[in-house]
């Protein structure tokens, strides 16, 4: 019987003396005992090499030495890692570096962490929507093909009239940041997002607007954007309504029509128009509450601070200003 362990000796010269060295030769089986591995693996690397064989014991069994022992641990470890086999050999062999190797390999496994965060995204929106197709085709888009969608939506929506230059610029600006690896809330937001843009009630509803955005600049008006007073005025009425929800005070009633009454006056002094029927009507012709969502959805996609969803109020106020 052969013994899986054997130990030579050679001799090596020492201060010009000869002294006896053990050398270590090692059987398949001691390297699978040592490494974990199993023999038929260890036996599998020794035959591509990976793990050059030292010698042969008197019955003709393989032995390896310390070196390779060294290698096939780094075998190993590559291997747990993810490695390849040509890639390991590459490292044997000097022809690249270990370091070069964990880098490269740290950077797939992130393009992989990415990929599979955006697919459980995905399907967390499916499980909530129910759609599958269009979900992984508008989460497959890239940044350009995303921004994109936006752009043919600002064409439709403000091509050939004469905005606020300012204004119009600034809608444009606006970019869609999705991450490489969002939050389910995000690409969900996102979807929506794409959505709202191609729905084409809702462009419909904004090119009516800008239609009136036009007129109201060739009459003189200011259109860059809201004062601070008329954003102050806005945020009061916003107040109230949400007051008047709370209360439960029907958009009909006496008390409404106080409410709307203390409101128009405020109002009506912010954006220079008289109270009455022609206040109203310039509130519903720029208040389309999908316009608002717009901005909400854009927030939570580039992780800027929550826009607050005011619908709800801007729905009491229209229907109790009729």
């Amino acid at each position: 019987m052969v013994p899986d362990h054997a130990v030579n000796r050679v001799e090596v010269p020492a201060t010009g003396d000869s002294k006896v060295v053990p050398v270590a030769h090692y059987s398949i089986g001691d390297l699978a005992r040592m490494t974990g591995l199993s023999t038929r693996t260890v036996r599998f690397y020794s035959d591509s090499g990976l793990v050059p064989v030292a010698g042969r014991t008197a019955g003709g069994f393989r032995t390896y030495d310390v070196d390779g022992l060294a290698r096939l641990k780094l075998v190993r470890t590559l291997r747990d890692l993810g490695v390849d086999l040509p890639t390991a050999q590459r490292v044997l062999a000097r022809e690249v570096s270990v370091a070069e190797v964990a880098r490269t390999h740290a950077e797939a496994i992130d393009a992989q962490m990415r990929t599979l965060r955006l697919r459980r995204a995905v399907l967390r929106v499916v499980a909530r929507n129910g759609e599958v197709e269009m979900v992984h085709e508008l989460a497959r888009l890239s940044e350009q093909e995303r921004q994109a969608i936006l752009d043919d939506f600002f064409d439709e929506v403000f091509g050939g009239l004469e905005l606020e230059p300012g204004f119009e610029q600034g809608m444009r600006s606006v970019r869609v940041e999705l991450p490489d690896d969002p939050t389910s809330e995000q690409l969900e937001a996102w979807i929506e997002l794409a959505n709202l843009v191609q729905d084409p009630d809702f462009r419909a509803s904004i090119r009516r607007m800008s239609e009136r955005h036009q007129e109201l600049r060739a009459e003189g008006a200011d259109m860059s954007g809201p004062a601070p007073e008329q954003r102050e005025a806005f945020g009061q009425a916003i107040a109230l309504a949400r007051e008047a929800l709370d209360s439960g005070v029907d958009p009909g009633s006496e008390e409404a029509a106080a409410i709307v009454r203390r409101i128009a006056e405020t109002w009506s002094t912010a954006l220079d128009v008289p109270v009455g029927p022609q206040l109203a009507r310039r509130l519903e012709e720029f208040g389309d509450p999908r316009a608002e969502r717009y901005w909400a959805l854009i927030a939570k996609i580039n992780g800027w601070p929550a826009v607050p969803d005011t619908t709800a109020e801007r729905a009491w106020l229209v229907e109790a200003m009729r």
